[in-house]
């Protein structure tokens, strides 16, 4: 059944490293609505050392992880199996938001593939690695990534952009601030 690692061993970033999608978890620091959010694209997550992790946060309709690492920091990261032995990892930890303007993002952007929706990295420092079985979760075969995230974000001008993330990534449905005014400038920078 369940185990707990003092690391992401070459077993587990294997594991990791050949799912198609994962899972986010975040939650306010009291009351309000707890997030999860499915990320997908194989380029944009990253095994950064023995316990920590990034991954790149792409425009979305909110802005709930972001609020709510700034608020609090907890996060959670699941990857199941739907092929292969029946396994699911959960990568307990601490989050922080990376924003363009952050010293260490021109480095850290090379370790991702180019979108044009980056707004900033998520980078998580594990205090619990755990798996245990998918006994319940189905089989489902992976086609392909969808692509409309990146189409969609690839039309819009720098302009279109910003106003989007204005409207729409300021705060979290509870109100938790997310992005600032000088944050929702476009990615200019790329791996």
């Amino acid at each position: 059944m369940g185990k707990i690692h003092d690391k992401i061993d070459g077993r587990l970033r294997a594991f990791i490293e050949a799912q198609p999608v994962y899972f986010v978890a975040t939650a306010p620091e009291r009351g309000g609505h707890v997030n999860v959010s499915p990320k997908g694209y194989a380029d944009t997550f990253a095994v950064l050392g023995d316990t920590t992790v990034a991954y790149l946060d792409l425009d979305g309709s909110g802005v709930e992880t972001i609020s709510h690492l700034r608020q609090n920091g907890r996060i959670t990261i699941m990857f199941c199996a739907f092929s292969g032995p029946p396994n699911i990892v959960r990568l307990y930890g601490t989050g922080r938001v990376v924003v363009p303007e952050s010293p260490e993002f021109p480095e850290m952007i090379k370790k991702f593939g180019p979108h044009p929706g980056t707004r900033s990295i998520i980078v998580v420092d594990c205090d619990r690695i755990s798996d245990s079985c998918g006994y319940s979760v189905p089989f489902m075969s992976f086609d392909e990534d969808r692509i409309l995230l990146d189409e969609w974000t690839g039309r819009k001008d720098v302009q279109q952009k910003r106003a989007y993330r204005a409207k729409n990534n300021r705060q979290s449905i509870d109100g938790i601030p997310g992005l600032s005014p000088e944050e929702t400038d476009p990615l200019t920078l790329h791996s």
